[in-house]
């Protein structure tokens, strides 16, 4: 099972905020999927935060997006809510 991807937002160097439904946030690096396939298109700054939530994860609006498994298990916490 995954956790849903509630918040995404884009900083500097293509890393992206991530806040899933846990509250947990993580940041993911883009950059190391910029070479392959559709995400070149993500190279174009403007474009890369261009990013929305698309149901239970992220989407550009060509249509690129990431599996929300791949951002919870490759993502860097910064914030695990304790509860």
């Amino acid at each position: 099972m995954y956790l849903s991807v509630k918040k995404v937002k884009p900083l500097a160097n293509y890393i992206l905020e991530l806040t899933f439904e846990n509250k947990e946030k993580k940041l993911f690096d883009v950059k190391p999927y910029l070479d392959t396939g559709l995400f070149r298109t993500l190279k174009d700054e403007k474009f890369f935060r261009m990013v929305k939530i698309s149901y239970d994860s992220i989407e550009w609006p060509n249509g690129v997006d990431l599996d929300p498994e791949v951002l919870y298990e490759k993502g860097k916490v910064i914030l695990k809510e304790t509860v």
